[in-house]
């Protein structure tokens, strides 16, 4: 492209964000794969499958491959959704601008409002997650104390590298998820190819987890989709930095599909690979194996492959880490724009390097503060299990204000991507997936807290979810941040 074509490109970026109601601010150099690789760290075919494979086996046994497919399935109907709506309001924090511009400002700063704790949360989880593995590189016992230090130190460690501006983030997620990449694929066909120990119907066996549900089958199922659901989020980081990709009208929409599906495949692969690789999956329904990934990779690769396979989910957790702060301090950045969060003023400030340092701050601190609940497993337990839910909350809310404006008639996508007359029937089914998946990530299961857990992390998801909830209404009755959000300028395009 040459520099002319380059500048008209820019300027048109600029133009349309200038219609939306905001200046540019924020340096817009990434392209589309730059894009891709934002949402595909935070997905993390790595720090998804680690995140769930235990649990779902516990849950489900080898059965619960199969919920995967089912989760992406319905994750798609939501991507298709928002591909129409990042194609039309190619602006960062998605779940707060499109859906004030859908629903009216009440609802919108709402729904900004839930999104913002999700993600927030989200990065302490995994923070927490990758403490352990920065340990075992350094062989030190994983005490409680020693794994929320380290997690803070992930955690500044991410915030530096986003504060030094969107050309060197992007350039350090790119080099963690090529690690990534490589190891996964080459992993998971080695697993399935060379390292075979058991047979095809192990894939159909739950060997007992049943007993957990209370011997249903199907209700471990659902408690494994339950936990499944955790390894298709993320995608939205492609939307969180559209501000500072070029195109992004054309580019966000494409790059949320593409960091998905990809995600999708390895995560699906790897399962099954790891399933079928592992010398004694009744050992991990028994509760007796606690890693059954690791277990996999060094009984088929030898004791050698232990050290470098935890650099390499490291470097996986760092780059989700990075990618999943960029999202939140966006988000953060782009509702504090409009004046309507507490101390505004600092959060959309934003440097030399035109990134959001205010926001970028804020979002460390809340994961350090978050990770001091580390020294309580049973209070982690309960910030991961109302993180999950949280965010589908959001999702959900994004895709019932897509779906009433279409029923009302007051938005008709006029973006590069139209669902045409499909529009309305998947809509509804997102909105249906959604529903049905948010309250199954919240039902309240024994089965998915730890033996002996206090109720309260057992409720822990629904309890939080109306903490949030009550507060933010709180909120929006005293401090009234809709009127601000009203008061700003109105799309041209949409329902202000």
């Amino acid at each position: 492209m040459t520099s002319a074509a380059a500048r008209t490109e820019l300027d048109a970026d600029a133009a349309r964000l200038s219609e939306l109601g905001y200046r540019q601010e924020l340096e817009r150099r990434l392209r589309i794969f730059d894009n891709v690789a934002m949402g595909f760290a935070a997905i993390s075919p790595v720090v998804g499958l680690y995140a769930v494979v235990l649990v779902g086996m516990l849950v489900a046994g080898p059965a619960w491959v199969w919920v995967l497919p089912i989760a992406l399935a319905g994750q798609c109907l939501l991507i298709a959704v928002y591909a129409e709506l990042a194609s039309e309001f190619p602006i960062a924090g998605g779940a707060y601008q499109w859906t004030r511009r859908l629903m009216g400002a009440t609802y919108g700063w709402f729904a900004g409002w839930v999104a913002v704790w999700a993600y927030a949360v989200a990065n302490t989880t995994v923070a927490y997650l990758g403490a352990p593995w920065a340990l075992t590189l350094l062989e030190i016992d994983a005490t409680p104390g020693r794994i929320v230090v380290t997690g803070m130190v992930l955690v500044l460690v991410c915030a530096a590298a986003g504060a030094v501006g969107i050309g060197v983030l992007s350039r350090m997620v790119k080099a963690g998820i090529a690690a990534e990449v490589v190891a996964s694929v080459g992993i998971g066909i080695a697993l399935l190819l060379a390292f075979r120990e058991q047979e095809l119907s192990i894939l159909t066996e739950t060997l007992g987890a049943e007993a957990l549900s209370g011997g249903s089958v199907g209700a471990g199922l659902l408690a494994a989709l339950a936990v499944g659901g955790w390894v298709f989020i993320g995608f939205d980081a492609c939307v969180g930095t559209a501000e500072e990709t070029r195109d992004a009208a054309r580019h966000v929409p494409k790059a949320i599909w593409i960091a998905l599906l990809s995600v999708g495949a390895l995560v699906i692969l790897n399962a099954v690979a790891v399933t079928l690789a592992h010398p004694d999956p009744a050992s991990v329904v028994a509760g007796e194996d606690l890693d059954p990934v690791t277990t996999a990779v060094v009984s088929s690769f030898g004791s050698w492959s232990a050290k470098p396979f935890a650099a390499v989910v490291l470097i996986a957790f760092l780059a989700c880490g990075m990618a999943a702060q960029a999202l939140t301090a966006r988000t953060m950045y782009s509702i504090s724009r409009d004046g309507t969060l507490p101390g505004s003023r600092f959060l959309r400030r934003v440097d030399r390097r035109r990134a959001p340092v205010g926001a970028i701050l804020v979002t460390a601190a809340i994961a350090c503060l978050g990770l001091l609940l580390g020294l309580d497993s049973a209070a982690v337990g309960s910030l991961i299990a109302f993180g999950t839910a949280a965010i589908y909350l959001s999702f959900l809310l994004t895709a019932l204000a897509a779906l009433i404006a279409r029923l009302r008639g007051t938005w008709k996508p006029a973006g590069r991507i139209r669902l045409g007359r499909l529009g309305l029937a998947i809509n509804a089914l997102a909105v249906a997936w959604l529903s049905f998946e948010t309250v199954n990530i919240a039902w309240p299961r024994e089965s998915l807290a730890p033996a002996g857990a206090p109720m309260y992390q057992v409720w822990a998801a629904p309890l939080v979810l109306g903490l949030i909830a009550v507060v933010g209404v709180a909120y929006l009755v005293v401090a009234k941040p809709q009127g601000a959000i009203s008061g700003s300028a109105p799309d041209d395009r949409g329902v202000a």
